[in-house]
């Protein structure tokens, strides 16, 4: 059974995005350097349209133990269509495969959706499994992440609607719900929920952790530039509250290196904050991110 969104023209969020005093991938000019057709749309832009389908096969329990593990393929600049696609064996089924094209069918990202608990094999354990079997061979921008760093679980997070999210993202919750390629009812300001407060889109969760987790201890060289390759957003006791009090943890589980990019893949926990629920954890993020070796200095060019 396929299940296919419309064509929907995603919007650049990201253009003023600065970490380590620099603009990203997401600028123009940053993007050119690079030898990039334009600037990309952040790949978790895409989740949201998966999410009216989700909502639509699983209901409520999309919401509270769904799964969206994808791999990102080819870049979407503004103004481009994009069209999600869902396709499970049948109704009752628990997992599907997604994919995103492009109106001429560039494909987008691939990968699997699901609810749990049970989630059997996504496409991010798959990737991930792979990644740990090679070898990682020389680093030169991310040589001081090691795998196993982890920390501390104990930086605070919380998103509401009006706080800016700061120079990484560079807008507030509601901007972003004002241009968000699918809104879901569950997510507007007001919105009546079975879990008491509005519903954070799964694309925000990464947002979540990123923005609020200090990361301290991952070094990576700068001047560069980096982008997401791989990302997976699972819920384990959700949803994620607008306006609610976490905790988040984050570990480094894997390297890998190619002739472009270095990479590092980062889990991320989220545990509820409330004294009730200290230990709980709400949901995790496997986030594969890479930095452009053409954009550090200091790389090593063949001669």
């Amino acid at each position: 059974m396929v299940i296919t969104g419309p064509y929907r023209r995603p919007a650049q969020m990201l253009a003023e995005q600065t970490y380590s005093g620099h603009k990203s991938v997401h600028d123009e000019e940053s993007a050119a350097k690079l030898g990039l057709a334009g600037a990309p749309i952040e790949g978790p832009t895409h989740f949201s349209q998966f999410e009216p389908l989700a909502s639509a096969l699983w209901g409520d329990r999309w919401f509270t133990n769904g799964c969206i593990s994808a791999h990102f393929q080819n870049m979407v600049i503004e103004g481009e269509e994009v069209q999600a696609q869902i396709t499970v064996p049948g109704l009752g089924a628990n997992m599907g495969q997604i994919d995103a094209r492009k109106a001429d069918g560039t494909p987008v990202l691939t990968g699997t959706i699901s609810v749990g608990p049970d989630h059997g094999e996504t496409d991010l354990a798959r990737r991930l499994a792979i990644a740990r079997s090679r070898e990682v061979g020389s680093l030169y921008v991310i040589d001081q992440v090691k795998v196993g760093l982890r920390g501390p679980e104990d930086d605070s997070a919380l998103i509401d609607f009006d706080t800016h999210m700061g120079n990484l993202y560079p807008f507030t919750l509601r901007e972003k719900l004002t241009s968000i390629t699918e809104l879901v009812s569950y997510q507007a300001d007001g919105a009546k929920t079975p879990w008491g407060a509005p519903v954070v889109p799964f694309e925000m969760i990464s947002v979540l952790v990123s923005s609020f987790s200090t990361k301290t201890g991952i070094v990576v060289r700068q001047p560069s530039v980096g982008l997401f390759i791989d990302l997976e957003v699972r819920m384990l006791n959700g949803p994620v509250l607008v306006g609610h009090p976490y905790r988040v943890g984050w570990e480094i589980v894997a390297l890998g290196s190619s002739k472009r990019t270095e990479s590092y893949w980062t889990r991320f926990t989220l545990f509820d904050a409330d004294p009730k629920n200290i230990d709980a954890p709400i949901a995790e993020v496997l986030l594969h991110q890479g930095v452009f070796t053409a954009s550090y200095p200091d790389y090593p060019r063949e001669t």
